[in-house]
């Protein structure tokens, strides 16, 4: 990771030119279609997809990076993971694009077929989520608010191309922007913390309490950026050096098992929570799921969310029993049920709930209950890899990547009993992402 890298004034030009252009929103269904035996055809559309969507996208994060309010973009690690964007974006902008004859240009572009079509994301009011973004495009060749029109993704990303053979030209290109690819991705593993050190530069140099309004909302979309290109780039590399697996496309399973995955977040809670207060055995949690229940979602984001929650609620019954009573700390209850359009996960404790008037700021970042907030400088672990209660990331997080593909957070807590979450996963598939 380089930390000597500087933004040239033709590379901000490039920047600001690309940030004027729109984003492509893409749905779960479409990328499972997409990536169901993609040929090394497939995988080279794919890349010019990525090629032309990735510096859009870091195009729109590094002009607002270096745009913040309040005089936010001139803290360090701020400046640092601008940067890091601008780097990542030369680099694409930059790659050698592959030689390619008539004939195979030809079959490149046969066999296109329609994907199914997106839907609006419902977790949002689109037009108020965004208004302060730059404009977005989705996936059926919607215009920017400047005008510039993308061609729909259909006709960019998918093409069937399977009976072609494909000269070592492209398997080398596919391979090198693979490997282009995860060294992008590592770069920007320490994102989350890093900007989260920025905020606390910005408000040890204000000497402010709090984030404001402008600050949380540019956060919320920030990250939710964030996990649409760590999910487009994660899909790409998987589909590239993954064996072919009958349940999975790439990192989204098709028949990803709720109860399985739900079990396994309790344990890893469990097991994080005995480590800190140090006990022999963690507080009960009762799952309560069909063992057969099934639906096409990426596995790691239900089970971060899951972990994140649980971790919640066995630190608020430890921290009210006491680690010492073990047996008598009373069971966390997570209920998992499937409706028509939702799989919806309860978690229920009794950890003594949430005064009313704090409600509204276990959304905001940087709120904790733990004391003392400090981010170690060397901390590298990507977004959910913090200890049992860290920076006052875990929530709003949590509900961004519930929200990513139409799903959503809900909390109702009973002061001096208890908290309910709710997790809404939309099982249809077919919300397109939010792209602020």
């Amino acid at each position: 990771m380089s930390s000597s890298f500087k933004i040239s004034s033709s590379l901000w030009d490039k920047v600001h030119h690309f940030a004027s252009f729109p984003q492509t929103g893409v749905s779960l269904q479409q990328m499972v279609r997409f990536g169901q035996n993609p040929s090394q055809g497939t995988l080279l559309r794919a890349s010019q997809f990525l090629l032309e969507e990735l510096p859009v996208r870091l195009a729109h994060r590094a002009k607002e990076l270096d745009e913040l309010p309040h005089n936010l973009s001139n803290m360090p690690s701020i400046q640092k993971v601008k940067n890091w964007y601008a780097q990542s974006f030369e680099e694409l902008i930059n790659f050698s694009p592959v030689p390619l004859s008539s004939d195979l240009r030809t079959a490149l572009n046969q066999g296109d077929i329609s994907l199914p079509e997106s839907t609006p994301n419902p977790s949002f009011d689109e037009d108020a989520y965004f208004r302060s973004g730059d404009g977005n495009g989705y996936a059926n060749g919607i215009t920017s608010k400047r005008g510039r029109l993308r061609i729909p993704i259909d006709k960019r990303y998918y093409a069937r191309a399977t009976n072609t053979e494909w000269p070592p030209e492209v398997y080398d290109y596919n391979k090198r922007f693979t490997k282009t690819l995860e060294a992008i991705k590592r770069r920007h593993d320490p994102t989350v913390t890093t900007v989260a050190q920025g905020v606390l530069e910005w408000k040890q140099h204000q000497k402010a309490r709090d984030i404001g309004l402008d600050v949380q909302a540019w956060l919320d979309r920030f990250y939710m950026s964030r996990i649409g290109i760590r999910f487009l780039i994660g899909q790409h590399v998987a589909l590239n050096i993954l064996s072919p697996h009958s349940d999975y496309v790439g990192i989204i399973c098709t028949r990803a098992n709720v109860h399985d995955i739900v079990h396994e977040a309790i344990e890893n809670a469990r097991f994080v929570c005995e480590e800190h207060y140090g006990m022999f055995k963690g507080p009960p949690v009762q799952l309560i799921c069909p063992s057969d229940l099934h639906f096409a979602y990426v596995p790691g984001h239900l089970s971060h969310i899951c972990f994140e929650l649980l971790k919640n609620s066995l630190r608020a019954v430890v921290e009210r029993y006491g680690h010492e009573k073990e047996d008598a700390i009373p069971p966390i209850k997570v209920i998992v049920v499937e409706g028509k359009e939702d799989i919806t996960i309860k978690i229920s404790d009794e950890g003594g709930g949430i005064a009313r008037s704090a409600i509204p700021l276990i959304w905001t970042y940087m709120y904790t209950t733990m004391e003392g907030q400090h981010i170690d400088q060397d901390f590298q672990a990507s977004d959910f890899n913090a200890p049992m209660a860290g920076f006052g990331y875990g929530l709003p997080l949590s509900r961004l990547y519930a929200r990513y593909f139409g799903g959503d957070l809900r909390l109702i807590s009973m002061d001096g009993f208890g908290t309910d979450v709710y997790i809404h996963l939309n099982r249809l598939s077919s919300s397109r992402e939010p792209l602020p």
